[in-house]
């Protein structure tokens, strides 16, 4: 241990002064807090453009700008959103910081890997970004060939930039499962994992295996570019078909790469404040795995429309109904672990529960477009873009809410406003719902998304929906003010202020720079509330 762990006082935070100190640290801790204000700043960015776009579509015809800039705005807000915040948000930001110390582990199993996955995830954002300044982006997050292959915009820039931040996806998810393969502490047997550590593991899986698809597939859209060579472009020979598919191999386990860590805070969360053991863990901790398992064979309920064949959609559409049936056990198990429990109604608490109400809408939602039926009529409209939004942004949001609520005394070594947090949850709950909801009625009216311009009929749904981005957009400027202001002057947290039973609540708060002052040792799981813990 360094002599700076051993000072008293000292931590984490303020073993190491200046800026050299962090940018060059190899602390999990401090490469977590660096991804957390990165993913935070360009959640600032992303939440600018939404807006901005909501804005536009308040009414009928222009409103702030024209029909190319909306294009762009509408494009940089879901490749800033995807790429830059939900992707990495949870598992990078909260998972490096937190996933060590569940496992007792002074650090993740490959330290200077870890500094270097965040300098490559930053510099694949700056070349991402700088087509800002190269003429903008207007294909969509999607980057759908031909056009992409076509477009006179930064298309290039953007594709290297996402390529590039492949790669720190990869290198973190390889770190993560390393860690938990070799450093877990004595004693935490598989079945004593926390099951943040579960969907962490199996998000990294997924990681491994699915980033290198799309990160090739957009270096090929790349060198048709640039180079001419006919992959994708019909005109020179390719089918823009098999991009879509090579896409959705990745993006659609994406989704759970998103998803799948936001269960895991759940599922830290629940046991915490209802003071009940986590109902079937052994099932949860396999519902983990079916559902990365099952994700990976969707991909084609994506191409309904096509072109597949008859036989593919029967295929794909069978197969998406089976994700119902993992995720189904975990919002079981989470309700009947809050029945009958000693609920303490936190902030924390209520981020949970709301990702529960949010995601099980965004699924029950999905077997629609699950269909053939009902998803031939829903296909492009306004009905996805409320289905993809209650899945990936209010189910992983929510979820990151939660979590980062839960930690912030053990991260930061001070405790927030209870009040204030409630009502920041209550504006973006309450904005959320009034935002997205009626977008389900749009696509079911028929309104097309991405488009610049609708029919008049469709004008007051809209409105409401701009409405309600507003109050999202307070709900988390007032989140930003009260943490800022803990952050300054909060009342010094305790070492356990929840009484929780995972190892990350046994060192300090804010941590030391080895985590632990002694090694722990497990002999109880980490869940079990009215058991005897004891670490030594």
């Amino acid at each position: 241990m360094s002599s700076a762990a051993t000072v008293p006082g000292e931590n984490y935070l303020n073993c190491e002064k200046g800026l050299w100190s962090w940018l060059s640290t190899l602390d999990h801790k401090r490469i977590g807090v660096m991804y957390l204000f990165t993913v935070l700043f360009t959640f600032l960015l992303g939440g600018i453009f939404a807006l901005l776009v909501r804005i536009e579509l308040m009414s009928p015809g222009r409103t702030i700008v024209d029909a190319d800039t909306y294009n762009k705005m509408f494009t940089y807000h879901g490749v800033i959103m995807v790429f830059m915040v939900v992707i990495p948000m949870i598992p990078a930001a909260l998972g490096n910081f937190i996933l060590p110390m569940q496992l007792g582990a002074k650090d993740v199993a490959f330290p200077r890997l870890n500094l270097l996955s965040y300098y490559i995830f930053v510099l694949g954002a700056l070349i991402a970004a700088s087509t800002l300044f190269l003429g903008g982006l207007d294909t969509g997050w999607t980057f759908y060939t031909p056009y992409s292959s076509q477009s006179s915009t930064a298309v290039t820039y953007a594709l290297l930039g996402a390529f590039v931040m492949g790669f720190s996806s990869i290198l973190t998810g390889l770190n993560f499962i390393v860690t938990i393969h070799k450093l877990r502490a004595p004693g935490q047997t598989w079945m004593h994992l926390p099951l943040f550590v579960w969907a962490l593991y199996a998000t990294s899986i997924i990681q491994v295996l699915a980033t290198p698809v799309v990160a090739i597939t957009l270096f090929l859209v790349v060198l048709e570019r640039t180079m001419g060579i006919g992959i994708f472009d019909p005109k020179l020979g390719g089918d823009p078909v098999l991009f879509q598919h090579f896409f959705w191999f990745y993006s659609h386990p994406a989704v759970y790469i998103m998803a799948l860590p936001a269960m895991g805070v759940i599922s830290e969360v629940i046991p915490v404040y209802s003071r009940k053991p986590i109902f079937g863990y052994r099932a949860m901790a396999i519902a983990i795995f079916g559902i990365a398992l099952v994700a990976f064979l969707v991909w084609g309920h994506h191409m309904f429309v096509s072109g597949q064949s008859e036989v593919a959609n029967f295929v794909f559409s069978l197969l998406t109904m089976f994700v119902a049936v993992p995720t189904g056990v975990k919002v079981f198990s989470w309700v009947a672990t809050l029945y009958k429990g000693s609920i303490r109604l936190t902030a924390t608490l209520l981020w949970a529960v709301g990702f529960i109400f949010i995601f099980t809408i965004g699924g029950m939602t999905g077997m629609f477009l699950a269909t053939l039926a009902t998803d031939i009529h829903l296909t492009d409209t306004y009905f996805v873009v409320a289905h993809f939004h209650y899945v990936m942004v209010g189910g992983t949001l929510f979820g990151f809410m939660a979590g980062l609520h839960h930690w912030f005394p053990k991260m930061f070594g001070r405790m927030y406003c209870e009040r204030s947090a409630r009502i920041s949850w209550l504006l973006v709950f309450l904005g959320f719902n009034v935002t997205f909801f009626p977008q389900f009625i749009l696509g079911a009216q028929g309104m097309p998304r991405r488009y610049y311009d609708y029919l008049p009929e469709f004008t007051t749904l809209n409105r409401i929906s701009t409405y309600g981005s507003w109050l999202i957009g307070l709900g988390f400027l007032w989140c930003a003010v009260y943490l800022f202001r803990a952050l300054r002057s909060g009342p010094k947290a305790p070492d356990n202020p929840w009484q929780a039973l995972t190892l990350e609540w046994e060192s300090s708060s804010p941590p030391t720079f080895h985590n632990f002052d002694h090694n722990p040792r497990v002999t109880h799981g980490p869940y079990d509330y009215g058991l005897i813990r004891k670490e030594v």
